[in-house]
């Protein structure tokens, strides 16, 4: 079989089953096997594919038709020009998350860098995008990350030491807020010390989606971590919590920055109003939708 003609047959069953992006997926499939790039499969279309190949290219394309993500499939996914190593325990970075890392990255730029260190939290880290995408884009950022989970915790530690170097985060495992109290696994940090007083500025890609939504999604999201997809039953538990308590870790005119579906944000925004945030801003994603909302605490 010929290259265009694998390319062909797994598009054709991709697109069987209902997949929505089939000539894209089985590119990037048959291109992760031959260790290439897209653009030079499709100059090699007339070369011959090996049977080893060809076996390969097959368990794949069975693997995506029953669901499973292309980035989990092949280990990695692009997010800020970065390369991230992902597995099941991690959500894969989306391009809606994007907006978070560019919300921020504008405020960060009106901060006053002659004042104090600007310090950056990252609640829910997971595979780590949004606190090693600031840190790459914003050197001089000192940046902690937390996550509940361990597994989804040494994602993050090995993806960053694999695109920033060592030491270049502090991560913190643990519930939230409460991780800072906990153990952190950055080996050279002992824990709780070296800690800031309060940050400059608090990120998050929480859980917010609806308990019972869950199951209406589709496969492959629901081949994610639970864990990292349930926000409660209305989407809204975690992001309360991370809302109530960022005021005790922000400094004087700190920020918090959220991302959420579209529809939370009116409740979001209320959220933010009651516990002393000013200054609230919604910023969109490419689509269009509100996809991160915002807003200042002055002490």
């Amino acid at each position: 079989m010929l290259i265009r003609e694998a390319i062909a047959q797994g598009s054709a069953d991709l697109k069987y089953a209902d997949i929505k992006s089939p000539g894209l997926d089985a590119s990037i499939l048959l291109a992760h096997i031959l260790k290439t790039n897209r653009t030079s499969l499709v100059a090699a279309g007339n070369e011959k594919l090996s049977e080893k190949n060809c076996a390969a290219f097959c368990e794949l394309i069975e693997r995506r038709c029953n669901g499973e993500c292309v980035a989990y499939i092949i280990g990695k996914k692009e997010f800020r020009n970065l390369d991230f190593s992902v597995n099941k325990s991690v959500l894969v970075p989306r391009p809606d998350t994007e907006t978070l890392v560019e919300a921020a990255i504008e405020i960060i730029n009106r901060l006053d860098k002659n004042e104090t260190q600007i310090n950056v939290l990252d609640l829910c880290t997971g595979s780590g995008a949004v606190a090693i995408s600031l840190k790459n884009e914003c050197p001089d950022l000192e940046i902690f990350a937390t996550d509940i989970c361990a597994n989804a915790l040494e994602v993050a530690k090995q993806n960053a030491k694999n695109l920033l170097g060592d030491n270049q985060i502090k991560f913190f495992l643990g519930d939230l807020f409460n991780a800072l109290n906990c153990s952190n696994l950055c080996a050279s940090v002992p824990p709780c010390e070296n800690l800031p007083n309060n940050f400059s500025m608090i990120v998050s890609n929480p859980p917010y989606i609806p308990s019972g939504e869950i199951q209406t999604l589709s496969a492959e999201v629901q081949n994610e971590p639970r864990l990292a997809l349930d926000g409660g039953k209305d989407g809204l538990e975690i992001i309360g919590r991370i809302i109530k308590e960022a005021p005790k870790y922000l400094r004087s005119k700190g920020y918090l920055l959220l991302e959420a579906s579209p529809e939370q944000m009116e409740n979001i925004s209320i959220l933010l109003e009651k516990n002393g945030f000013i200054d609230i801003k919604l910023y969109k994603d490419l689509s269009g939708s509100e996809r991160v909302i915002g807003g200042m605490f002055e002490k």
